[in-house]
């Protein structure tokens, strides 16, 4: 009498994804400390290995170069997290909670809490892509594709305040896409928070009273 075989087991791949992942995100947290710490031009991909424990050749599976690097990092810095960063950015819960709020003023103060956090993670890389940006051309495309993704979102959220009836009349939707673009620029936290001490908490309440009197009708 032959014995049946033993029926094969499927290959699990779970862990070996679960690993790749914690190792991309130890390089791209490693690629963001080093960035901030020796700027672009010092943030060699060696050094960036070195300080997330891996192998050069592990950096470069997870990145193609430092120009993808430097721009994995703002990303994580932008939504706060690496595995944040894979989530749409209107599928994160605090844009989320925005997009639902019926009342147009809390939606405001709801998007102006959201600044503080944003540009204290991710303002110090954008000044090292900035900087890098003037004298080559791959990092000057790359601000712009951000410059150009930030507006887009803004006009959805100014669209969106228009659907719904909220905006001053004469307040074009590119309109308040402009204003909400200027009043939350990192030029203006870089200028009350950075230079002049403001608190988060008095700078969240300066954008909210600001982008209220400029798109909301008058009561």
């Amino acid at each position: 009498m032959v014995e049946s075989a033993s029926p094969k087991r499927r290959y699990d791949a779970s862990g070996r994804r679960r690993d790749a992942a914690q190792t991309r995100t130890r390089v791209i947290e490693a690629a963001a400390r080093v960035f901030l710490a020796y700027g672009y031009a010092g943030a060699t991909i060696p050094r960036i290995a070195a300080d997330a424990g891996v192998a050069v050749e592990t950096v470069y599976r997870c990145a193609a170069g430092k120009a993808a690097l430097l721009e994995a990092a703002v990303q994580a810095a932008l939504a706060g997290g690496v595995v944040r960063a894979e989530v749409p950015v209107e599928a994160r819960p605090a844009i989320r909670a925005v997009i639902e709020e019926p009342d147009s003023r809390r939606q405001l103060a709801g998007y102006a809490a959201s600044q503080p956090g944003v540009w204290s993670r991710v303002g110090p890389l954008l000044r090292v892509l900035d900087a890098a940006a003037t004298s080559d051309d791959a990092l000057q495309a790359l601000r712009d594709q951000h410059a150009k993704t930030r507006l887009n979102g803004l006009r959805r959220f100014a669209a969106l305040l228009a659907e719904r009836g909220a905006l001053r009349p004469g307040v074009t939707v590119d309109r308040a896409a402009d204003i909400i673009w200027t009043v939350c620029a990192q030029a203006n936290y870089d200028s009350l928070v950075t230079a002049r001490g403001w608190t988060h908490e008095a700078y969240r309440d300066w954008l909210t009273e600001t982008l209220a009197a400029h798109l909301l009708p008058v009561a």
